[in-house]
């Protein structure tokens, strides 16, 4: 009975061993020998610690890489800030001095402070200037209306190669040197209108526009065929002159000839037309203005037939 009691007992302690869970042998490392047994309570404090910082020091090395994959390893470099956009002033070189505001006037002032200059473009108007001042070199076109102008130098435009436009409206011109002009090899457009002119000088053969309207030209002040080179002239306004004929020859491409309010009181019938050439047709010249003249038109009436219009004046 004994004997049986023993064997029962034994193999209910053999079947708790088998059951019991096994114990994971515990590697230690380097770091823990020197731990002191009564303080094993730390060691899992200890070991956690090392764990999170191995953690940390795994994502710090991870993130610069990922930080590399996602953009370029290209060295970073600073760009520079776009300039603000401003209108360039002209260049300003002249005999009389340069920098970007222009030459220095009479008064000491740059041109381009005294007026305004865009591009290569200089207004001057109502400034009660009583000269031109000098324009930068690179001028092309140039506005000085509405001042006191008296007088045009000959050395007011010059080496200005460049200057396609002059408009000097409504000053107080009377004299014009006769070199004025005459050396701008570019020039186009000429606008003189409102002064007190009396004597057209010599004008380049480059002008396709003119408008002296208002002055005091009279029976003298434009020369004998003043406008026969003018191969491209496509406008000549004359009007408010005293003028007592039609300056003739007028070129082939002019388109606009207007003469009103002066004193013309005859008219040629070859002074648009050719009389000796019945088939000549001259068909730029659409707009001719002889209204405010003491003349009929009427009496001459072979002066148009090669004209796509008829001028506009008196016909009694």
């Amino acid at each position: 009975m004994k004997t049986l009691a023993n064997i029962f007992l034994g193999f209910f302690i053999f079947e708790g061993i088998v059951a019991a869970p096994t114990i994971d042998t515990l590697t230690y490392d380097s770091d823990l020998y020197g731990i002191i047994l009564g303080e094993s309570d730390n060691l899992f404090d200890h070991i956690e610690n090392e764990q999170s910082a191995q953690a940390e020091t795994e994502v710090g090395t991870i993130l610069p890489f990922v930080t590399q994959d996602s953009y370029s390893s290209a060295p970073l470099t600073e760009e520079p800030e776009e300039e603000a956009s401003t209108p360039k002033l002209i260049d300003g070189s002249s005999p009389l001095g340069s920098g970007v505001l222009g030459p220095q006037t009479h008064d000491g002032l740059p041109t381009c402070l005294l007026c305004t200059c865009l591009g290569t473009t200089v207004y001057c108007d109502d400034h009660e200037l009583d000269a031109i001042p000098p324009l930068p070199k690179k001028t092309t076109y140039f506005y000085s209306r509405y001042n006191r102008i008296k007088k045009i130098n000959k050395n007011d435009f010059a080496n200005l190669n460049n200057l396609k436009r002059i408009d000097l409206t409504e000053n107080f011109i009377s004299e014009i040197d006769e070199d004025a002009f005459r050396r701008l090899p570019q020039l186009q457009e000429l606008v003189l209108r409102d002064n007190r002119i009396r004597q057209l000088p010599e004008l380049p053969v480059t002008l396709t526009f003119i408008d002296i309207s208002n002055n005091r030209l009279g029976r003298k002040g434009i020369r004998t065929e003043a406008f026969k080179d003018m191969i491209d002239l496509q406008h000549l306004y004359i009007t408010d002159n005293n003028l007592d004929h039609i300056p003739l020859p007028l070129p082939e491409s002019l388109q606009a000839l207007h003469l009103q309010n002066n004193n013309i009181q005859e008219m040629h019938e070859d002074t648009f037309c050719k009389m000796k050439d019945i088939t000549y047709v001259r068909r730029a010249l659409e707009d001719i203005r002889l209204d405010g003249n003491p003349i009929n038109l009427s009496k001459t009436p072979h002066a148009y037939m090669c004209l796509p219009r008829l001028p506009i004046g008196s016909l009694s």
